[in-house]
């Protein structure tokens, strides 16, 4: 029987406007260098009207897929082979949930260095990705892992 290479991980990488930091890109590293994996990168499109006013059906997908373009080419670097970017609903478990019913990822890394995705955590967002079966590596603040 002939030897059969094992299929690459399929990691989703969840971060809004942290999407550049190096942590963030030290840990998508580390996991390339880990074992053969494909990344898609998530960007929610939260609404950014915190101090102005904001058409109530603007979810933030301009904001979303400017950061997402800004950030694909750093985030293929750190993978180290082309990054797939997904741009998801307003709500970021909704867009978690979503991408991962259409896409069948194996891992997320959920990023949540600025004070906007702190949010995430006080929603315990990584927690809720872990109750759908998939592990989670939160990318906390000055880019450790955190455990879900």
């Amino acid at each position: 029987m002939p030897f059969q290479p094992a299929k690459p991980a399929r990691i989703l990488v969840v971060a809004g406007d942290s999407t550049l930091d190096r942590s963030l890109l030290s840990v998508v590293a580390r996991r390339a260098m880990r074992s053969p994996a494909d990344f898609t990168l998530l960007i929610p499109a939260v609404a950014r009207g915190l101090h102005r006013v904001v058409d109530p059906e603007d979810h933030g997908t301009d904001v979303a897929e400017a950061a997402l373009e800004a950030a694909i080419p750093a985030m293929s670097q750190a993978a180290g082979a082309p990054v797939i970017g997904v741009v998801g609903g307003h709500d970021p478990f909704a867009a978690v949930w979503d991408a991962l019913n259409f896409g069948a990822y194996d891992e997320v890394i959920l990023a949540s260095q600025s004070s906007r995705f702190l949010r995430w955590l006080r929603l315990d967002l990584a927690r809720r990705i872990e109750a759908l079966g998939v592990p989670v590596t939160a990318v906390g603040a000055g880019g450790l892992p955190q455990a879900a």
